[in-house]
């Protein structure tokens, strides 16, 4: 296995950190989006919770680079106050083992756009696997169910994958991660 160089952890904590800010500042966003829509409504922008862990992995692209942004994310954000506690951290330790899984199955050799997106999903997954046991799902029918697991899947795939890729994407063009793998793979890719 790949050794960690501190900047490499310094930049997944500092992504973190930043995503940390953003998963708080969607709260607002989803409770209106459940409120207009009901549960369903969260899991129409779900995906924008494992972003950080599509972002890390695929700049630093070594294995762990998911699960532990995702997880450290999910302390940050209840170190800055969110209502739900300590019970987050077990979430994002969760999502960030789904989008990890992705990674991990092409034994951490590919970070394309197809397994950016299987890593947004597969991180839907998990999560809502987790969910299910812990927010009462049970409870509704399960055509809505079905229909609010396909959301967060469709959500993870746009919103973590895609949206994930063209954001690192954009970062790298602008030289600040030409040390990292994602920078030297654009820097091969243009040279050529």
């Amino acid at each position: 296995m790949k050794q960690w160089r501190l900047k490499e952890i310094v930049v997944m904590s500092a992504l973190s950190v930043v995503f940390a800010v953003v998963y708080l500042a969607f709260l607002p966003v989803g409770k209106i989006l459940a409120g207009l829509f009901g549960p369903i409504g969260y899991d129409l922008i779900f995906g924008i919770w494992f972003i950080v862990s599509i972002i890390a992995a695929y700049i630093i692209r070594k294995p762990g680079a998911a699960f532990l942004s995702e997880t450290i994310a999910a302390t940050v954000e209840v170190l800055l106050g969110n209502a739900i506690g300590p019970m987050l951290i077990i979430s994002g330790i969760i999502q960030g083992l789904g989008a990890e899984s992705a990674f991990a199955l092409t034994r951490y050799k590919y970070y394309n756009l197809q397994v950016l997106m299987l890593a947004g999903i597969m991180a839907a997954l998990f999560s809502f696997v987790w969910g299910y046991f812990t927010s009462g799902f049970a409870a509704l029918t399960s055509s809505y169910v079905f229909a609010m697991l396909l959301t967060r899947m469709i959500s993870g795939a746009l919103i973590a994958g895609l949206l994930g890729k063209w954001l690192s994407d954009a970062l790298a063009k602008t030289g600040v991660l030409s040390s990292f793998a994602l920078g030297k793979e654009k820097r091969r890719k243009h040279a050529a």
